[in-house]
């Protein structure tokens, strides 16, 4: 069976895009992008949709302050991109999406931009399903939910699953365990030594929960205060973003931004395991895939692992939302990572290329299966 129309490939930068974004969107196969612009609140945002076979595009909507409008495209193409994969390996009914705002969160959110933003969502008409994502919060999505209702995320009482973080860390906290088994033949973390960068909400629940197992852990984070946090509350080690690469330790966790494994970190990295909640780890799929593998380093696929966040948002999509269904929804990130890097074994090739092959082998069945229809 032919998996053409999903076919991986090597994202191009965006600073670079000679075909122009039409020439992107072909590269990546996407299906749409749409901007928004508002002056009176300040707001630009990009929404991406990659592929809807599958059901309607879900997926959050970050706020960065970006270095230029070219960094915000590229981003929400690579994320919209790997929404689609993730909802796929996931097994559920769902497309990919992703949006972008560009600016400071800290400066830019308030009310009218929030409401402004939903009723760029509510155009859509359901194509595309937003939720929160890194600057963005449960508080958030309330304005956002008062002009649309495609909207995942929302608080418990207005029977949303909240904060998906704690469904997220615990995916990666089973991706990680998987990883573990996989190098030591046990998943057990005690004395294992983890390196976690960036202790937001799913870095801390995961400094946690490995800190609850016996875990060495060492923290690091952009915001020295998050850093204080989870070495104060769960005896967390600091370090600095660039110092950790030199540690000397079973697993680097990458829980902030995307692309920290490049051609400049690879190298450095003294670690047996690579398992984090980022989105695009690697900053050249091919490359940097095939180098971890050659120095003999397992990653364990971001798209795989930190799908609990959309799990859960898929959990309160389909109504009657508990968390505990979502955990338990989540609870196959374990299986399908050990299924994941024994197929890489066995095939020779990376284990982010085997997850890839796996998604896109659902995603051509069931283009196939509704032609038919």
């Amino acid at each position: 069976m032919s998996q053409a129309p999903f076919a991986p490939v090597a994202p191009a930068d965006a600073h670079e895009i000679g075909g122009g974004i039409f020439g992107l969107m072909g590269q990546m196969d996407h299906e749409n992008l749409f901007f928004c612009h508002d002056k009176a609140t300040g707001l630009k945002a990009i929404i991406g949709i990659h592929n809807t076979v599958l059901g309607p595009a879900l997926g959050g909507t970050r706020f960065w302050n970006y270095t230029d409008e070219a960094a915000a495209l590229r981003d929400v193409i690579r994320l919209s991109r790997g929404m689609t994969y993730k909802a796929a390996i996931s097994g559920i009914n769902l497309g990919g999406g992703k949006a972008v705002i560009i600016g400071d969160p800290r400066q830019l959110k308030s009310e009218a931009l929030w409401r402004r933003y939903g009723r760029f969502v509510e155009s859509l008409k359901g194509k595309y399903i937003t939720a929160e994502d890194v600057g963005t919060s449960t508080a958030d999505m309330e304005f956002v939910a008062m002009e649309t209702r495609h909207v995942a995320g929302k608080p418990s009482w207005m029977g949303g699953g909240g904060d998906p973080s704690p469904v997220t860390a615990h995916g990666v906290y089973l991706g990680l365990k998987a990883g573990l088994k996989e190098v030591f033949g046990t998943d057990d973390a005690k004395g294992r030594r983890v390196a976690v960068e960036g202790a937001g909400n799913v870095g801390t629940y995961l400094v946690k929960r490995l800190r609850q197992e016996g875990a060495e852990v060492w923290v690091s984070d952009l915001h020295q205060d998050r850093v204080e946090h989870a070495c104060l509350s769960y005896g967390a080690r600091p370090t600095t973003t660039d110092a950790l690469f030199d540690l000397d330790i079973d697993v680097y966790s990458p829980c902030a931004l995307g692309a920290t494994l490049n051609d400049r970190t690879i190298d450095r990295l003294h670690c047996s395991i690579v398992a984090g909640a980022a989105n695009n780890q690697l900053e050249d799929e091919s490359r940097h895939g095939e180098m971890l593998r050659e120095k003999g380093i397992v990653y364990c696929p971001d798209f795989l692992i930190n799908a609990g966040g959309l799990i859960n948002c898929y959990a309160e999509y389909l109504g009657n939302y508990h968390q505990q269904h979502a955990l338990e929804m989540t609870e196959v990130i374990y299986s399908r990572t050990l299924e994941i890097l024994k197929t890489a074994n066995n095939q020779g090739i990376t284990t982010h290329e085997a997850a890839l092959r796996a998604a896109a082998s659902r995603l051509e069945a069931v283009a196939i299966l509704k032609s038919r229809l």
